[in-house]
């Protein structure tokens, strides 16, 4: 059984086209810098990456070169779409609508598009994916996988809002969690390196890229998560705020001349690191301006990783403890001074990495960096949504 899964992110988009009955990867890449210059889609099969360099103003175009490459009568690997058994789509915003992966129909698209609002970066984005997808191909069985499934675990006080029980219960305004699938990837894949069983440990894993989440696992469990009843919760991103006062909402919009919804816009893409920066909301373009001397791209990344470390502090505290720290995605699996600063002056909690190995090149494989008198592991490890993923969508069919 053949399934293809298209991750849509809010400025990238990755995809795998795995063989379901030995889980191996036929063929996989993504398009990176989606509505940024310099896109670029990277494609991997045959034991050769093809690189094409291409304006991506959007995901429609994005889908279109990754369907194209994957027929590709040179570096293609299936004749036409009729090989693909099954769709997987990652979802973001579920609202508690869905608590677990659907089939992907005209009833539940509709009602994807009415949680838009949930996710505004990633829920269109996804749903062009799926639209794309049918259009290619009409017969084939699709299915929703949810970031947030994961983060249902958590107990009421930790998702509830201070506000009115009575429009919690109406509007079901509550802490909802994303990245669920990576985090419960990586924790699942940190336990089997520590050879434990999930239930006997806690870890923290640290999802940091474009978007970014930090999340409690406890007993295998998420327990706490940093996004909340939309993405823009949690530590500065690549062009969300993260954490705010409510209230500047209201006094941006007064002094800027915008109505709700725009300042909210502007929250979720005039923000984040690009804000402050005025550089960019890619963390590669940060640390070169930061080595050009580009104050405001160094307060960027000092907001990010101060953020960071402050959640895993309270993540540790919330737990009573952290057997593993675990980083992840693309500022989180390449960005050696961003985990050396997040994991800095933490001896009140026996936390010490190993340099040297934190600096090696990324190998694609899970790097253990913990040093040699840490108490607390620190892993590297590579996620994997579309395997997720695509678990998932064989498990719903």
């Amino acid at each position: 059984m053949k399934v293809l899964v298209i991750n849509s992110g809010s400025s990238s988009l990755k995809y795998q086209l795995i063989d379901m009955e030995t889980e191996s990867v036929i063929a996989k890449g993504g398009c990176e810098r989606i509505g940024i210059e310099g896109s670029n889609l990277k494609h991997k099969a045959k034991g050769k990456e093809i690189v094409i360099q291409q304006a991506m103003p959007d995901h429609t175009v994005a889908v279109s070169l990754v369907l194209k490459a994957l027929t590709d009568a040179e570096y293609g690997v299936i004749a036409s779409m009729e090989e693909i058994d099954a769709v997987g789509h990652r979802a973001v915003a579920s609202g508690e609508v869905f608590k677990a992966p659907t089939l992907v129909t005209d009833e539940s698209i509709a009602k994807m598009e009415e949680l838009s609002d949930l996710a505004p970066l990633h829920n269109p984005p996804a749903i062009v994916g799926v639209k794309a997808c049918r259009a290619a191909m009409p017969n084939t069985p699709m299915a929703f996988v949810f970031d947030t499934s994961f983060h249902f675990t958590m107990p009421e006080y930790a998702y509830m809002y201070a506000i009115d029980y009575e429009d919690y219960q109406k509007y079901s305004i509550r802490r909802y969690g994303f990245h669920g699938t990576s985090h419960k990837f990586v924790s699942q894949e940190a336990a089997k390196y520590l050879g434990k069983k999930p239930e006997d440990l806690k870890i923290i894993t640290c999802h940091l890229g474009n978007g970014s989440s930090i999340t409690a696992v406890k007993g295998g469990k998420s327990i706490d998560t940093t996004m909340g009843f939309t993405p823009l919760a949690g530590v500065p991103m690549g062009t969300r705020s993260g954490d705010i006062d409510p209230a500047v909402v209201e006094y941006l919009a007064q002094k800027k001349g915008l109505t709700l919804a725009e300042a909210i816009t502007y929250l979720n893409k005039k923000g984040g690191v690009a804000g402050i920066s005025g550089v960019s909301s890619d963390f590669r373009d940060l640390r070169a301006a930061k080595a050009q001397g580009n104050k405001r791209a160094a307060l960027a990344l000092d907001m990010f990783t101060y953020a960071c470390k402050k959640y895993v502090g309270a993540y540790t505290a919330a737990m009573n403890g952290v057997d593993c720290i675990v980083f992840t995605a693309g500022v989180g699996e390449n960005t050696p001074s961003v985990i050396e600063a997040v994991c800095g002056d933490m001896d009140y909690i026996g936390l010490e990495i190993d340099k040297e190995k934190n600096s090696a090149p990324n190998n694609g494989q899970i790097r253990d960096v913990t040093g040699k008198n840490s108490k607390v592991k620190v892993l590297i490890i590579p996620t994997n949504e579309e395997l997720v993923i695509a678990r998932e969508t064989v498990e719903l069919l």
